[in-house]
């Protein structure tokens, strides 16, 4: 490694400390955060000021063109599910059907269908509350706080998992438009990946995580509209209208030519965001009947969505700025040259980046983003499969969730844990997702 190499390490080192800085001790929001450590990496690495900021407008630019309408329509979709209590109903009726000794695979198997097109935050305010009712409803000595935990944590094992792993989430959808991943390969192979990790890290888990932690009454409650709550059928088809066309979307490229001239407009609405506004504009009627035409329910979901909509938009965005500061520097071609040397594995040297920038900045999302765009020119150089790739970065995304991490606030709200419960439960949980979700990785793309 050359001096300039040396300078480029700590460039990246000191930009990202001076977010958590900010965003930790100086409360500053994330957006403002990442922005100020994007503009020291540049200044740091000499860049120049007006190279650096060229590169925070393309990166923000970027990320912000197709990923700010698949955040505000994911967020149109879970308020939808939320306020109708559609995704309560499905909650409820697995936990009846699965009866108290499945109630934890249950709320696992729940949490992943759920979650398939819902931001984490948003199936967290869903699910929780229903499943820590269900836990209160356990038969008497059953619905203690170890029994409440170990339906809940499986939920958020769930949630997790499909979050980081599986498309259309903007994280993974993300990582598969900067490494040129194949869409339909990476949901198939987040799944598969996925499934056994949220089991181990959920049910299996929950049994030695739990006991001994003490529940106080949650802070939060989730927010009703005053409409019937729609069948099951109608909400599950809610929340699997979107995967299932992006997934068909991807078959088409399967099918041989002549028989796939006859579904072209599969390819069309299977795009993310094509997808997510057709499943919006079907879940209307769906959940809420003839309702949809009253402003007053309109309203509702809409406030509902676009509520935490800017906030999270912004930070993606800030995240790809930073990631484009640290593509200019340098970097992305620095990390090809360490793994020509043979001394680590692509999808072990992804992971650590990604591991890093979680820790570093708090969120998944932005780990995601700014570990993609610096992976590229590895993906490329090494050969290696871009959907591990961006299994590999999803995986490191989640690791350690602390109290950077908003989502770690908002699960210690809802689970009711002071805040050692929280870090023996919910940032273990989160560290063995990372982990089991790398063995798997690897273990996946050496068979397949």
């Amino acid at each position: 490694m050359t001096p300039a190499d040396y300078r480029l390490i700590a460039a990246a080192i000191i930009g990202i400390a001076l977010s958590i800085i900010l965003i930790i001790r100086g409360r500053l929001h994330p957006f403002v955060g990442l922005l100020c450590g994007a503009f020291t990496v540049g200044l740091l690495a000499g860049l120049p000021m007006e190279e650096t900021a060229k590169a925070v407008e393309k990166g923000a630019g970027a990320i912000l063109g197709g990923t700010g309408l698949v955040v505000a329509l994911g967020l149109g979709l879970g308020a939808m599910l939320q306020l109708s209590d559609g995704a309560g109903g499905l909650a409820r009726a697995a936990l009846r059907v699965s009866g108290a000794r499945g109630a934890p695979w249950a709320s696992l198997l729940t949490a992943i269908v759920i979650g398939l097109p819902l931001f984490f935050e948003t199936g967290l305010v869903l699910l929780l509350p229903i499943v820590a009712s269900a836990a209160a409803a356990l038969p008497a000595g059953q619905n203690g706080d170890t029994a409440k935990l170990r339906l809940m944590l499986p939920a958020l094992s769930g949630l997790s998992v499909v979050h980081a792993l599986v498309p259309p989430h903007p994280g993974p959808l993300l990582a598969v438009n900067a490494l040129g991943a194949n869409l339909g390969l990476t949901l198939l192979y987040g799944l598969i990946v996925g499934i056994p990790t949220a089991i181990i890290a959920g049910p299996l888990l929950a049994r030695f995580t739990a006991p001994g932690v003490k529940l106080s009454p949650p802070l939060l409650d989730p927010v009703r509209a005053d409409v019937p709550t729609p069948s099951v059928r109608r909400a599950l088809t809610a929340v699997l209208l979107p995967v299932v066309l992006i997934a068909a979307g991807q078959a088409v490229a399967l099918m041989p030519a002549p028989v796939a001239a006859h579904f072209t407009w599969l390819a069309w609405v299977s795009d993310p965001v094509v997808a997510l506004l057709v499943a919006t504009l079907v879940a209307l009627p769906l959940l809420f009947g003839r309702r949809i035409t009253e402003s007053r329910i309109q309203g509702a979901i809409w406030t509902e969505a676009m509520t935490p909509a800017g906030g999270i938009i912004l930070a993606i965005g800030a995240g790809g700025a930073l990631k484009q500061v640290l593509v200019t520097a340098g970097l992305s071609d620095l990390l090809v040259r360490l793994a020509d040397g043979g001394a680590i594995s692509p999808l072990v040297l992804a992971w650590g980046v990604s591991v890093c920038i979680r820790l570093a900045t708090g969120s998944a999302t932005v780990a995601t983003i700014t570990t993609a765009g610096v992976m590229q020119g590895l993906v490329a150089a090494s050969g290696v499969d871009p959907e591990w790739m961006v299994l590999a970065i999803g995986a490191g995304s989640l690791f350690f969730s602390h109290v950077n991490d908003p989502g770690f606030w908002l699960v210690k709200s809802y689970l009711g844990t002071d805040m050692a419960g929280t870090f023996q439960t919910w940032s273990i949980m989160e560290t063995v997702v990372a982990v089991v979700g790398l063995l798997l990785v690897m273990l996946a793309s050496s068979i397949i």
